[in-house]
């Protein structure tokens, strides 16, 4: 994605206008801490089916920062090594206070890679396993390179 085309669908998002989650997803419990915020086990109120919901604050200093994580996950989670993005969402606050994006993804509950190393608690990750994500990393990246030029 180009510059130009990145600042053009950066402006087209208008976060104040987003759906809020009552009715859509409710939160189950939390599964992890990220940079802006907690990421929940969350369910399709209809259907059941699990996602990961990534719940954040949004305050102006963060909102380019935010619109970028949502155009990255539009453009990339096809990707069969990315979550799928399934929508992002606003719940609104009270006044005075700041409204919550929720960014709805697949859930995926083998966890990261990251949790993965955790899990080994000071030993080394099998060969296999080594070999395998270095493989995924590497059609990740070869993608991405291909995409960007």
């Amino acid at each position: 994605m180009s510059r130009e085309n990145t600042t053009r669908s950066l402006d087209s998002i208008d976060l104040a206008a987003l759906r809020d989650p009552a009715g859509i997803f409710e939160l189950v419990e939390v599964v992890g801490n990220g940079t802006y915020g907690q990421v929940y086990k969350g369910r399709h109120v209809k259907t059941g089916q699990l996602a990961a919901i990534k719940v954040m604050e949004v305050t102006e200093e963060e909102e380019e920062e935010i619109k970028l994580e949502i155009n990255m996950l539009k453009s990339y989670s096809h990707h069969r090594n990315i979550a799928t993005y399934y929508g992002a969402f606003i719940k609104k606050g009270p006044a005075g206070q700041d409204h919550q994006l929720w960014l709805v993804m697949e859930y995926c509950g083998a966890g990261s890679v990251t949790d993965l190393v955790k899990k080994t608690k000071g030993n080394c990750l099998k060969e296999d396993w080594i070999a395998y994500i270095c493989r995924e990393v590497l059609r990740v990246r070869n993608r991405a390179k291909h995409t960007f030029m």
